[in-house]
């Protein structure tokens, strides 16, 4: 047998931009995780089963682009080690899903490394890392990269597509509210709806993603400075960024309000948005005022993580 897990993520600052040459930062979520366990089972076949998405079959039934598949059978051919003829694959996860939080890249990296470990075969995080972006491709067409990195590394990172990864060292830890709309939102979707804006008008959209660069490259110095309260008004800029993007939703905008309200000292949505989760920078001792303030507001759920 074999097993292995991997985190959530949440974006802090710089959605959408991301793809467009802007960078973006990130950090895991180590409260909600992906597990994958493999063992041999008495039935022929490899067998998959996925209680989350309701899925139980074997993995010769699955199209080849499913996205388990997919990152099975990428994973075996870079390992060249096949799988035993009876064997059992058990994926359960408490990452929502659809909500931003990286569920998918979650799920594949701890696929990967679970039939890595099966193999006794070691794989570097690069490795990882890579083949989890191949199925980040089905799951969203265009992805930027960042929820495979930030998953596979477990750090939190300063992400700019096509440049070497960079990790930050958080001068002094902080605390994030996430809130969860309930409302399950394609990334892909919210990603081929910014193009569409952007080919409508690329001087307004550029100067869009320019103006949230510009935020993400002062919130990392704030980060590494130990200064992490002037996080605050940048992340109520970002959010305003994303509103004219297009991006945001009524379900988010409320619970951002409501966490401003509360004491939060700023809000954003987080991820691809028009659903999914935002978060909320809460100041030491406020966390449970403000989760409970998304709740009244019409949260789903939330989670309350540290950042260091």
């Amino acid at each position: 047998m074999s097993s292995a897990s991997a985190p959530g993520k949440i974006i802090l600052f710089g959605e959408h931009a991301v793809v467009y040459g802007q960078p973006a930062l990130a950090a895991p979520v180590t409260q909600v995780r992906a597990e994958v366990r493999i063992e041999g089972t008495a039935e022929p076949g490899v067998w998959i089963d996925a209680a989350d998405i309701q899925l139980h079959t074997r993995l010769d039934t699955l199209p080849a682009a499913h996205p388990i598949a997919a990152t099975i059978h990428n994973t075996l051919k870079m390992l060249m080690s096949p799988l035993p003829s009876s064997v059992s694959i058990v994926i359960r996860s408490t990452i929502p899903v659809a909500s931003g939080m990286g569920s998918g890249a979650a799920v594949s990296v701890a696929l990967i490394r679970a039939l890595a470990a099966y193999a006794d075969i070691a794989l570097s995080d690069e490795d990882v890392s890579a083949l989890a972006y191949q199925t980040e491709i089905i799951h969203h067409g265009t992805p930027s990269g960042i929820d495979n990195t930030v998953v596979t590394y477990v750090k939190p990172v300063f992400f700019l597509k096509g440049n070497p990864l960079t990790t930050i060292k958080v001068g002094q830890p902080f605390t994030i509210v996430i809130g969860d709309t309930g409302v399950a939102a394609s990334t892909r979707e919210s990603v081929r709806g910014v193009r569409a804006g952007w080919e409508a008008d690329r001087a307004h959209y550029e100067g869009l993603f320019s103006a949230i660069g510009s935020i993400v490259r002062t919130a990392r110095q704030s980060l590494e400075a130990g200064t992490p309260d002037h996080l605050g008004p940048l992340m109520d800029e970002n959010h305003a960024l994303l509103q004219e993007m297009g991006v945001s939703s009524p379900e988010l905008d409320r619970l951002v309000v409501g966490a401003r309200a509360s004491g939060a000292l700023g809000a954003k949505l987080s991820g691809g948005g028009r659903g999914g989760n935002m978060i909320a920078l809460v100041p030491a001792g406020k966390a449970t005022a403000v989760a409970k303030s998304l709740l009244v507001a019409g949260a789903r759920n939330t989670i309350t993580t540290e950042i260091a």
